[in-house]
């Protein structure tokens, strides 16, 4: 049972500041414990302590947990229940930290491996869970914007690519209870913006790359506000692992050397460890001249994709930094799969389909390059779309990416949420710029993939970017049926002659 008092939310908002009312001395309340935390009016579990989080939050969802029994409520704004009320300087910040002392600090009590960057974030930690996993036993934590699980064995589906603070340290603390050892985390632009990973030191911190992304009035107003907040990953990190092959690399070098940073590169030769692509599309070798993490050798995937090949070598640095036995890498890597990463198909007539949760000009570009490269004869077929409401320069983006690596677009519908899916494509399609690439429209996407791969010729290769094996469609704030790209292309091909 985890709980916490006034008196204890008084001294922790008092000792960093946070605080704005004073403290009102009640010698009958401040020992009664909470025993839940909750920023959502539907959820109000117990006795339970009240956040009022975000710039959308209503007085009235206020009056509702008031009217359900919350006694006490933090907020950055006063709606003038005095005797309820606690006035604080930063709600987020004040969440984080009353969520690590109420769950009594469970991310102290993991080794814990962060993983940012614009394109690769979910590959490299399923990868370095693999590793951990074999390492140490089945009891590794994971949460990954596809999946979470908090003792290494149960797996979830995620809402967010990494959760809200109430929710973060609760899961955490599952793990601790759960008797985890180690923790494997995707770490998003928006967990620093939003202070969701306040007061959190990784024992590894992994930069993978960075382009633009996620701009938009509602996640990061520039691109150097979201670089910003990924470097916030390396600041809070006690040694880092970079790809000196990302963009703005020298500036990641500079920052961990100020600040005193250890920091392991891999990536071209110039790196601590260069990656060389093996004669296969699935093979790789690491050829450190100092090979002082003993990690030089051949590796095999079982997946596709030179990108891959990065995503594995940074996995392969940040494991040998949690002193994981070597043993078992080679082997933990070629098992290793990942949902909705590069799930390949062949079609019955040889062409040549994969579906990946690519979305933004890194990935789709780095798709596109690895599918000329792969059948350098034949066409390079995409589906995809863009979500509605977020994320707003990605279209732009996905028109270059286009224009610049593929043959045939059909662009579709992928979450539009309260935007006009038609729009959302024309917007794609004023960025295009290529004249050679052919424009299709399917708005329904269960037959805009079977438009693309009923186009396909043997030498062809489809990819269906976006949504991988997510199940649903958003629509107008709502779930609609959606089954998931996995799904239809394989249904596809199912019903095809041979």
């Amino acid at each position: 049972m985890y709980t916490i008092t006034i008196d204890n939310i008084y001294q922790l908002l008092m000792k960093h500041n946070l605080l704005i009312t004073p403290k009102k001395d009640n010698n009958d309340i401040d020992q009664v414990p909470f025993d839940g935390l909750s920023y959502n009016s539907k959820e109000l579990p117990g006795n339970c302590l009240f956040f009022c989080k975000g710039i959308n939050f209503k007085k009235e969802w206020l009056i509702d947990v008031l009217d359900a029994g919350v006694t006490t409520y933090l907020t950055e704004v006063s709606y003038g229940f005095s005797e309820n009320e606690i006035l604080v300087r930063d709600i987020r910040e004040a969440m984080a930290l009353i969520a690590q002392a109420f769950y009594q600090n469970p991310q102290d009590k993991l080794i814990k491996i962060g993983i940012t960057g614009t394109k690769g974030k979910t590959s490299a930690a399923y990868f370095i869970h693999a590793l951990l996993k074999d390492a140490f036993g089945p009891k590794i934590a994971l949460f990954s914007s596809e999946e979470t699980t908090t003792d290494g064995q149960t797996y979830q589906a995620s809402v967010l690519t990494t959760p809200e603070a109430l929710v973060l340290y609760k899961q955490m603390a599952q793990a601790v209870d759960a008797g985890v050892s180690h923790l494997v985390m995707e770490v998003s632009s928006q967990a620093y913006k939003t202070k969701r990973v306040f007061g959190i030191t990784f024992e590894v911190g992994v930069f993978l790359n960075i382009s633009p992304d996620h701009i938009s009035p509602i996640e990061h107003p520039t691109f150097e506000d979201y670089f910003a907040c990924k470097q916030q990953l390396l600041l809070n990190s006690q040694q880092v692992v970079l790809n000196n092959q990302s963009d703005r690399f020298d500036e990641l070098a500079a920052l961990c050397q100020e600040h005193e940073i250890p920091a392991v590169t891999y990536g071209s030769q110039t790196a601590d460890y260069p990656v060389i692509h093996g004669p296969e599309l699935r093979e790789f070798r690491l050829v450190a001249k100092e090979d002082f993490l003993q990690l030089n050798g051949d590796y095999h995937l079982s997946m596709f994709g030179d990108f891959n090949h990065g995503n594995a070598a940074a996995a392969l640095i940040a494991t040998a930094l949690v002193d994981t036995s070597k043993d078992a890498l080679k082997h933990s890597l070629l098992q290793t799969t990942i949902p909705g990463r590069m799930n390949f198909f062949e079609l019955k007539n040889g062409a040549y389909a994969f579906v990946d949760f690519a979305h933004n000009y890194l990935s789709l570009s780095a798709l596109g390059t690895f599918a000329q490269d792969l059948r350098p004869e034949g066409r390079v077929i995409l589906v995809t779309g863009s979500a509605g409401g977020k994320a707003l320069s990605r279209r732009k983006d996905m028109g270059q990416a286009i224009s610049e690596t593929y043959d045939v677009v059909v662009l579709t519908e992928d979450d539009p949420d309260f935007e006009d899916p038609a729009s959302i494509a024309d917007e794609i399609q004023s960025h295009i710029t290529n004249p050679e690439v052919e424009v299709l429209r399917e708005l329904d996407r269960s037959k805009a993939i079977s438009l693309a791969l009923s186009l396909a010729t043997p030498s062809d290769i489809v990819i269906v970017a976006g949504k991988g094996t997510e199940a649903g469609m958003k629509v107008k704030g709502q779930s609609i049926d959606y089954l998931g790209d996995v799904y239809y292309t394989q249904h596809w091909i199912d019903n095809q002659k041979t």
